[in-house]
């Protein structure tokens, strides 16, 4: 289980000259939401429950050193070493993703209040795509060089958002 984040309360401000979008910032202990004046207060309260989870996920995922356990994991298996790795709040439907040509790894902040072995493998799956791209034979044998490949897989498919995500493909 990830470190548990810093409380804060939440404060939610309709405002004229905000027009369409909803803003968050986070100053001390107060998480202030910013929302349209004409939004109406249950939206507004939903519009502030998912931006205090995904400040949530941003303090769990600043206390994982990504490019450390990158660095570790890649020596470990004998795998690449990405040139960048970063935590990304934009993914929605992948728990990762790897930019082979630019040596690039983003990892969800969904992650990040998960086992640190789920993490790890798919920070391991990621790397394994600097070497292959593709999901056949030869990426999943580099793949289980992660010994808990399996486990984290079924772990991942358990914890999926995705209802239509298919049974056999894992949400990489």
């Amino acid at each position: 289980m990830a470190p548990a984040t810093q409380p804060f309360t939440v404060e939610i401000i309709h405002s004229a000259r905000r027009r369409r979008t909803v803003g968050a910032q986070l100053r001390g202990d107060v998480l202030t939401v910013t929302v349209p004046g004409w939004m109406k207060a249950g939206d507004a309260q939903e519009w502030a429950e998912k931006m205090a989870a995904r400040f949530r996920r941003s303090q769990r995922a600043e206390r994982i050193d990504l490019v450390e356990r990158a660095a570790v994991l890649a020596r470990r298996h004998r795998l690449p070493t990405p040139t960048h790795i970063r935590w990304s709040d934009d993914m929605t439907t992948r728990w990762g993703s790897c930019t082979p040509a630019t040596g690039t790894v983003r990892i969800s902040t969904r992650l990040a209040a998960f086992p640190g072995w789920v993490v790890d493998s798919v920070i391991v799956h990621e790397l394994c795509h600097l070497e292959v791209p593709g999901h056949g034979a030869e990426f999943w044998r580099l793949a289980h060089r992660y010994p808990k490949m399996e486990r984290a897989i079924g772990y991942l498919m358990a914890k999926s958002t995705d209802a239509d995500e298919d049974a056999d493909d894992p949400p990489w």
